[in-house]
C-alpha cells in the first residue's frame, strides 16, 4: 500500500498529463471510431430513405416509426445489456454487440416491405443496446474526472463526424443502382453494415479491460492510473454508494434521465430527418450529402471546444445549461426562417447546441455513480433518453404530414432543449441541497 502512495504522491503535473496522453492515445482512436460506425449504421436510415421510401411506398407517419422502434428495442435491452457489460467485461460484451448489430444491418438490405422493416429495425435496436452506456462505462474506468468530459466528447464526436463523412459516403453509394441486382439503398445497408463486424472482431482480439491489465504502461503509470480511480471510486461510493433499487429510484438519476431524453429529442429529432429536409429545397441526393455535412462539421468542433471548457472550468451544470438554451435558439430561428440558407444555418446553430449539451452532460452521472451503480445508472439514463429517437423522429413525421412544413417542428423541438435547461438547473440545485446537508451532518 505504501508504494502506491508513493507513487500518487511522487508524480508531478506533468507525468500525470503525459500518462493520460499515452491513455488517450492508445485508446480513443478505436473508441471514436466504434462510435462513428454505431450511428453511421443507426441513421443511415435517414439517407436510405431517399430511395427506399419511393420503393417500399413508406409515409412519413410510417418512416416515423420505423426511425423510432429502433429505441424501443434498443431501450429495452440497455439495462440488462450494461449488467452483462459489468458481468464479462468490455473486450467480450462490446464485441458482442458490433458484431451482431453489423449482420442486422446487413441484413436490412434484403427486406421487402415496411413491416419487415419495422422488425429489422427493432432487432438492430436490441442488439445494439448497451453499447453506448458499456462505452461510458469503459472510460470512466480509464479516466478520473478532470479528464473525463473530454474523453467523452472525443468518443461523442463519433456521432457529428459519422453525419459529416456518412452524408456524401451515403449519397456516393446511392448512385450504385441496379449494381449486383441490388437498388441504391440496399447497397447502402450492406457496405455500411461490414465495419462493425470487422471493428468486433478486432475489439474481442485486442480491447484491454482495465489499466492495471495495461503492458503498454508502465508499472508507475499503472500503479498510479489504478490507485488515483480507486481513490476517486471510494470517495464516491463513501458518499453515494446505493443498492441496485436505490440507485434505479434515485431522483437525481431519474432527473439526469429526463433531462437526457428532452435534450436528445432536439437532437434526434433534427438527425435522422435531415437528410429528407434537405432534400425537400430541391436538392440533389449528392448535394444533400455535402449540405447535411455543414451542420454536423460546426457540432463535432462545438463539442470538444465545450467539453474542454467544461473540463478546464469545473462547471458542469453552466456548460450543459447554456449548451442547450442555444440549441434551442437555433430551433427556434430555423422555424422562423424561409429562406434556405437561413434554415441551414439555423440547425447548424441548433446542433451545435445539441451536440455540446450531449458532450458536456456525460461528465455529470460519474461524479456520483460507481462500480454496479454507475452500470445500472448509466443505462437507466440512457434507457429514457434513448426513447428521444422513438418521440422526436415520429413527432416531426406527424407535425410534417399535418402542417406540410418542417416549421412547426422545429419550434416543437426547440421546447425539448429548453426543458433540458432547465431540469439542468433543477439537477444542480438538487445536487447543492444534498452537498448542504452533508456539510450540516459532518459527513466528509
Amino acid at each position: 500500500m505504501s508504494s502506491v502512495l508513493t507513487a500518487v504522491v511522487a508524480r508531478t503535473e506533468m507525468d500525470r498529463e503525459m500518462t493520460m496522453k499515452k491513455v488517450a492515445l492508445r485508446i480513443m482512436p478505436f473508441v471514436f471510431l466504434c462510435y462513428l460506425v454505431n450511428f453511421l449504421d443507426r441513421t443511415n436510415i435517414g439517407y436510405a430513405a431517399l430511395t427506399m421510401n419511393q420503393d417500399l411506398n413508406i409515409g412519413p407517419v410510417m418512416f416515423g416509426w420505423i426511425v423510432g422502434i429502433f429505441f424501443v428495442g434498443y431501450c429495452g435491452s440497455e439495462v440488462p445489456s450494461n449488467l452483462a457489460y459489468h458481468r464479462f467485461g468490455a473486450r467480450i460484451w462490446i464485441a458482442r454487440i458490433m458484431v451482431t448489430w453489423g449482420l442486422i444491418t446487413i441484413f436490412c438490405a434484403f427486406v421487402q416491405s415496411p413491416t419487415q422493416l419495422l422488425v429489422a429495425r427493432f432487432l438492430l435496436g436490441v442488439a445494439e443496446g448497451g453499447f453506448s452506456p458499456g462505452m461510458f462505462m469503459y472510460l470512466s474506468g480509464w479516466f478520473p474526472a478532470r479528464w473525463r468530459a473530454k474523453a467523452m466528447a472525443i468518443f461523442l464526436i463519433g456521432s457529428p463526424i459519422s453525419s459529416v463523412i456518412g452524408g456524401p459516403l451515403s449519397s456516393a453509394i446511392l448512385s450504385l443502382h441496379q449494381v449486383g441486382g441490388l437498388k441504391q439503398w440496399q447497397w447502402l445497408f450492406l457496405l455500411e453494415g461490414i465495419p462493425a463486424i470487422v471493428l468486433g472482431v478486432y475489439c474481442f482480439f485486442t480491447l484491454i479491460d482495465k489499466p492495471a491489465k495495461a503492458a503498454w504502461l508502465n508499472e508507475d503509470e499503472r500503479i498510479w492510473l489504478t490507485a488515483e480511480l480507486q481513490q476517486e471510486q471510494a470517495k464516491i461510493e463513501q458518499h453515494y454508494r446505493m443498492t441496485l433499487f436505490q440507485t434505479l429510484t434515485n431522483s437525481r438519476v431519474l432527473m439526469l434521465a429526463l433531462t437526457y431524453l428532452a435534450g436528445l429529442i432536439g437532437l434526434n429529432g433534427v438527425v435522422y430527418w435531415m437528410p429528407q429536409i434537405v432534400k425537400s429545397y430541391g436538392l440533389t441526393n449528392v448535394e444533400v450529402g455535402l449540405v447535411t455535412a455543414i451542420p454536423n462539421l460546426c457540432g463535432a468542433i462545438a463539442m470538444l471546444i465545450w467539453a474542454r471548457r467544461s473540463d478546464r472550468t469545473g462547471k458542469r451544470i453552466w456548460h450543459v445549461i447554456t449548451a442547450s438554451l442555444f440549441g434551442a435558439a437555433g430551433m427556434i430561428v430555423a422555424s422562423l426562417m424561409q429562406e434556405t440558407t437561413y434554415i441551414i444555418m439555423g440547425l447548424s446553430f441548433a446542433l451545435i447546441g445539441a451536440f455540446a449539451f450531449l458532450a458536456t452532460f456525460w461528465a455529470l452521472p460519474p461524479a456520483f455513480l460507481t462500480g454496479r451503480s454507475a452500470a445500472a445508472g448509466f443505462a437507466l439514463i440512457l434507457t429514457v433518453g434513448n426513447m428521444s429517437g422513438f418521440v422526436g423522429p415520429l413527432l416531426v413525421g406527424w407535425i410534417k404530414e399535418a402542417t406540410h412544413s418542417y416549421s412547426g417542428s422545429f419550434l416543437m423541438l426547440s421546447t425539448f432543449l429548453l426543458g433540458a435547461a432547465l431540469l439542468t438547473a433543477l439537477f444542480g440545485r438538487r445536487t447543492r441541497l444534498l452537498e448542504d446537508m452533508d456539510k450540516q451532518t459532518g459527513k466528509p
